[in-house]
C-alpha cells in the first residue's frame, strides 16, 4: 500500500510569529485552503485557514499567526493512505501534514490527491442522499465577486450555486476566480483597501462555470466520486425535480468508503 511520505508534496509554511497578512497572500494568491504553521525548530504547531484570514480586513497589521492557529491533522510517513484519508475526514480538512517523530514537518498530503486513488481501490457503499450535506449556500449571477469571499468566511465554503429564479444555472469557486486572475482585486475589496471601481463591478456570472455537473440523491457514491474525479470539482450540487436537494463534496464520498475500510 502506498504510504504517506510517496505522495506528499511541499506547501508553504509561516512561522507562528509571522503577521497574519502574510498567511493571508498566500492563501489568497495560491489555490490552498490551508497554510501550516511551525516553530523556528521547522516543528509543527498547527495550521491556519483561508475563512480565517478573510477576517483581518487591513493591509498591514500587527496581528500574528500565532493568534489564529488550529490544531493540525498530521499523519507519519509511513501511514497509509487510508490512515491518512480517515483523519482527514475526520478533522475537516483538505490536508494532512506529515511530520517527522520529533515534530519536523516533511510535507503535506492533499486530498485532491489521494481522492482519485483511493476511488480505484476501494468499493464505495451508499447513495449521495445519505451522506450529502443539506446545508446549502448559493449565490445570485448578478452578485458581484467579493461576495464569494464572504461566503466563505461566514459558511467555510469555497464553492457554491449560482441559482436564477430558484433553478442553479452555474458553480463558482474560489479557485474560478483564481483561475480568471481577479483574486487580487477581489480579495482587496473584500478586505476595504482601496481598489478601482470596476473590481469590485465584476460579476460572478462572468466568471462561473457552466453547464453544471450535477448528480441525483438516489445516485451511488460510486458514481458521485466518478463525477468529481472526472471533471476535478470538490464539490458538486444534488438536484432533484429541477430544485437544489443538497451537496456533495469528497469528504461525503469518503464516509462511504471509511465505513468499509475504517
Amino acid at each position: 500500500m502506498k504510504q504517506a511520505c510517496e505522495i506528499m508534496t511541499e506547501l508553504p509554511l509561516v512561522f507562528a510569529d509571522d503577521h497574519v497578512t502574510k498567511a493571508r497572500q498566500i492563501l489568497r494568491d495560491d489555490g490552498f485552503r490551508e497554510v501550516y504553521v511551525q516553530d523556528h525548530k521547522k516543528r509543527l504547531m498547527g495550521y491556519i485557514d483561508i475563512t480565517d484570514v478573510l477576517q483581518i480586513t487591513d493591509t498591514k497589521s500587527n496581528i500574528t499567526v500565532e493568534g489564529f492557529l488550529k490544531d493540525a491533522v498530521t499523519v507519519s510517513p509511513c501511514d497509509t493512505l487510508e490512515t491518512t484519508a480517515q483523519k482527514i475526514a475526520k478533522g475537516n480538512t483538505d490536508s494532512a501534514a506529515v511530520v517527522e517523530a520529533n515534530g519536523e514537518v516533511l510535507g503535506a498530503v492533499l486530498l485532491s490527491e489521494i481522492f482519485p486513488i483511493l476511488i480505484t481501490r476501494h468499493e464505495l457503499r451508499g447513495v449521495v442522499g445519505d451522506v450529502m450535506s443539506r446545508k446549502v449556500v448559493t449565490c445570485a449571477p448578478d452578485d458581484h465577486i467579493p461576495k464569494i469571499y464572504n461566503l466563505i468566511v461566514e459558511s467555510g465554503f469555497t464553492a457554491f450555486p449560482v441559482v436564477k429564479n430558484k433553478e442553479i444555472i452555474g458553480m463558482v469557486s474560489r479557485r474560478d476566480i483564481l483561475a480568471a486572475g481577479r483574486v487580487r482585486k477581489s480579495m482587496d475589496t473584500t478586505v476595504h483597501t482601496k481598489v478601482e471601481k470596476n473590481a469590485a463591478n465584476i460579476r460572478i456570472d462572468s466568471v462561473m462555470i457552466t453547464p453544471v455537473i450535477s448528480i441525483g440523491p438516489d445516485a451511488p457514491l460510486s458514481e458521485a466520486a466518478d463525477q468529481l474525479i472526472r471533471h476535478d470539482i470538490s464539490r458538486m450540487p444534488v438536484i432533484e425535480n429541477r430544485k437544489i436537494e443538497g451537496i456533495v463534496d469528497r469528504h461525503d464520498v469518503l464516509k462511504g468508503l471509511i465505513v468499509k475500510t475504517g
